[in-house]
């Protein structure tokens, strides 16, 4: 499978950004998609992950209640909503998959990355 990410942008603090992470292939379901981000001197973080065919959905604390994992089977993409954006959550932003049905949060553990999109939030 490959993946494409994509939505990122300039955004002020308290506005809202959709990303997008198109996967190329069609087995899908088997998939486990996470979302990273990278901030500049930073080590990548976890964000989200979430089973492509659905449960399991797990936030990471700083993002709860702001961002949401949302797909479109249709279109072979998954979508991270994030709102309420804050200065803090500027970072290059990944999508990232792996088989399997076990979540897993840390960057390492997953094979296939998009190549990143870039989330700026001004103050």
């Amino acid at each position: 499978v490959q993946l494409q990410a994509s939505g990122g942008g300039l955004v002020q603090t308290g506005g809202s950004l959709r990303l997008a992470c198109a996967a190329s292939a069609r087995a899908l379901s088997s998939l486990i998609v996470g979302w990273f981000r990278q901030a500049p001197g930073k080590e990548r973080e976890f964000v989200a992950v979430t089973r492509w065919r659905g449960g399991g959905t797990t936030y990471a604390d700083p993002v709860k209640g702001r961002f949401s994992i949302s797909r479109d089977s249709a279109q072979n993409t998954m979508y991270l909503q994030m709102n309420n954006l804050k200065p803090e959550d500027t970072a290059v932003y990944y999508c990232a998959a792996r088989e399997g049905y076990t979540l897993y949060y840390g960057a390492k553990q997953y094979h296939t990355w998009g190549q990143g999109t870039q989330v700026t939030v001004s103050s």
